[in-house]
C-alpha cells in the first residue's frame, strides 16, 4: 500500500463486530466496536438477526473511516463460521441466523453418531460434525420449518452473508464450506456426504465455492453509500475467523500452530494432507492453497473456566487469579483439574456431551493458590491434548513430532504465567505477537496476498507479523508435566465411565 492509504479489516464475531484500520506496515491504527445481540428462543437455541449484524458492520466501518480520515485502499473481512444463515433468491434473510453454538440439533448428531454417520462422514470430510454445523441445523429445520427451507435459495455463513451485502456476490469460502460439505482431499462439494446427511433434496441450498484465486470483488454502489467508501474499492473475503486468526498469528506453514485463549481454547495446526483413518475428532479446513489444511480443535473449555474460578475464589479478576497461581509450585502439589465445565460437555479433541469437570488429589494442605494453579495447568493440558490429536490422528497419549512453535492470541495472553505454563506443559515455544486483533490481521494478510502485494500469505506473514514475546519451555519441569499429562489422560478415561451417569442424574441437564 502507499504510505497514506490504509486497509480496513472487519472481524465479525458472535457478540462483537470490530473494524480495524491498518497502515502500510500492517500496524493497527484504529479499532472500532459494536456489540451484537444473540437471541435464545429456548435454552438450547442461539440466533441472530442478520440485518442487525449488517447494521453493526456498517456502523463500525463508518466510524473507523471517519476517525482515520485517510484513503481506504481495500476492505477485507473475516467472520464467525458454521450455523445456517438462510437467504432467498433476492438475497434477503428468510429467518434469523442459526448460530454455531446452537444446540437444537443435538438429537440429530446423537443419532448420527449411533448409526455410524459421523464416522463414515469423517473418512471423506476429516471433520467431526457437532450440533452447530449447517448439515445438522438443516436436518432439524427440514422437520421443524420446511416452509422456510422451501423459500430459501442458499444457506450461508456470517462471512458469506457479508460478502453478499458488500459485493452482491453469492458464494462461500472453502474454509467455511469444509465442515461438513467438502471431500477434503479434493476440495470440492461431496454429493455423497449430502446424501449421507439425508439432505439430497436440499442440495441446491449450497452456494458456489469461492477458491483462493477469486477472493477479490468490487464494493457495490449500495454498500459504498452505506459505508462511506468509494464504490469499486476491492473487497476481499478471508477464511472464517478461526482460520484467519491462525494466519494473523503467523501460523501459515505446515507444523506451525496457534491456540486462541478465549471463550474456547481453539488450537489449530497447519498440515499438508488430511488424516481420515483415526478416531473422528476436530475439524479440518481447506485454506485455498495447495497442500495447506488447518486441523482445528475448538474446545468448549476456555477462559470461562477462569471466570468460574475467579468467582468461586472470590477474586476481583483473572489477573489476581494468575498472581495467586504463581504462589503455588509446578504441579500444584498434586492437585489436578479436568476443566470440562461447559453444560454442553466437550467437543474437541473428543466428543462427549456428558463430560464434566473434576478436581482430584485434594487434601487439607491445598489452598486457593493451588486451585488457581490447577485451573491454569488443566487448561494447558487441554491444549497439549489437542496438539497430540493432530499428531496422532486422535485424542490420546501417542505423540510423534511436535509443532515448530505455538502462537498464542486472545484475552488469555494477558497472563504471562499462563503463557509460560502452556509452553512448559506442551514442551513447545509459545509466541505472542504485537497484534491485538489477530483475526483482522489474518484478513489483512489474505487481502495483501490476493491483491499481489506478496506471493502468498506466508510471505505476507513473514513481513508483517512481529513477535512480541517468546516463552521457552522450562526443561527443569518437563518430566513433571509429562507425568502430569499422563495422569490427566488417565483420570479423564476413568471419569468418562461415569459422566453419562452423572449427567443423567442431574435434573434439567443440557445435552448439546
Amino acid at each position: 500500500m502507499t504510505s497514506d492509504a490504509v486497509a480496513l479489516c472487519v472481524d465479525a464475531g458472535t457478540t462483537v463486530i470490530k473494524a480495524v484500520v491498518f497502515d502500510a506496515g500492517g500496524r493497527e491504527l484504529v479499532v472500532t466496536r459494536r456489540d451484537t445481540a444473540v437471541a435464545h428462543p429456548t435454552r438450547e437455541r442461539s440466533e441472530q438477526d442478520m440485518g442487525e449484524v449488517w447494521d453493526a458492520v456498517v456502523a463500525t466501518v463508518r466510524e473507523a473511516v471517519q476517525r482515520v480520515d485517510r484513503p481506504v485502499r481495500l476492505i477485507a473481512f473475516t467472520a464467525q463460521g458454521d450455523g445456517a444463515w438462510l437467504v432467498d433468491a433476492a438475497g434477503r434473510p428468510v429467518r434469523p441466523a442459526v448460530l454455531w453454538n446452537d444446540g437444537r440439533a443435538a438429537d440429530i448428531v446423537a443419532s448420527w453418531r449411533s448409526e455410524g454417520v459421523l464416522d463414515e462422514a469423517f473418512r471423506t470430510n476429516a471433520s467431526l460434525t457437532n450440533a452447530g454445523l449447517p448439515n445438522a441445523v438443516l436436518r432439524v429445520l427440514d422437520v421443524e420449518e420446511p416452509d422456510v427451507l422451501d423459500r430459501a435459495a442458499a444457506v450461508l455463513t456470517c462471512g458469506s452473508w457479508l460478502l453478499l451485502r458488500l459485493t452482491g456476490v453469492l458464494g462461500i469460502d472453502t474454509s467455511e464450506a469444509s465442515a461438513p460439505w467438502l471431500d477434503i482431499g479434493k476440495g470440492a462439494y461431496s454429493d455423497a456426504l449430502v446424501a449421507l446427511y439425508g439432505l439430497e433434496h436440499r442440495r441446491d441450498l449450497l452456494p458456489p465455492l469461492i477458491p483462493d484465486s477469486d477472493r477479490v470483488h468490487p464494493l457495490s454502489a449500495d454498500a459504498a453509500a452505506q459505508l462511506g467508501i468509494p464504490a469499486g474499492t476491492p473487497v476481499v473475503i478471508a477464511p472464517f475467523d478461526v482460520a484467519a486468526t491462525a494466519v494473523g498469528s503467523g501460523a501459515t506453514d505446515p507444523g506451525q500452530a496457534t491456540s486462541v485463549l478465549g471463550t474456547t481454547l481453539c488450537t489449530e495446526t497447519v498440515i499438508t494432507r488430511p488424516d481420515t483413518a483415526g478416531e473422528p475428532s476436530g475439524l479440518t479446513l481447506a485454506l485455498g492453497r495447495p497442500e495447506r489444511l488447518l486441523r482445528v480443535f475448538p474446545t468448549l473449555a476456555g477462559t470461562g473456566v477462569i471466570d468460574w474460578a475467579v468467582a468461586l475464589l472470590g477474586l476481583p479478576g483473572p489477573a489476581v487469579l494468575s498472581d495467586l497461581a504463581a504462589q503455588a509450585p509446578p504441579g500444584a502439589d498434586g492437585l489436578r483439574m479436568l476443566p470440562y465445565l461447559s453444560p454442553a460437555g466437550e467437543r474437541a479433541p473428543f466428543l462427549d456431551a456428558a463430560a464434566s469437570g473434576l478436581l482430584t488429589g485434594a487434601t487439607f494442605a491445598h489452598g486457593r493458590d493451588h486451585v488457581a494453579r490447577a485451573v491454569l495447568e488443566g487448561l494447558a493440558h487441554v491444549i497439549r491434548d489437542c496438539l497430540t490429536a493432530v499428531r496422532s490422528g486422535s485424542a490420546g497419549p501417542t505423540e510423534t513430532a511436535a509443532p515448530t512453535d505455538l502462537r498464542l492470541c486472545g484475552g488469555g495472553t494477558a497472563s504471562p504465567l499462563w503463557c509460560q505454563l502452556i509452553a512448559d506443559v506442551t514442551g513447545v515455544d509459545a509466541v505472542c505477537t504485537e497484534d491485538t486483533q489477530t483475526g483482522a490481521k489474518g484478513a489483512l494478510l489474505t487481502a495483501l496476498a490476493a491483491l499481489g502485494d506478496y506471493a502468498d500469505v506466508s510471505a505476507a506473514a513473514a513481513a508483517l507479523v512481529r513477535e512480541r514475546h517468546r516463552f521457552v519451555p522450562d526443561s527443569t519441569v518437563q518430566d513433571l508435566y509429562d507425568a502430569e499429562h499422563a495422569e490427566f489422560l488417565a483420570t479423564r478415561a476413568l471419569a468418562a465411565q461415569r459422566w453419562a451417569h452423572w449427567r443423567a442424574a442431574r435434573p434439567g441437564a443440557l445435552h448439546v
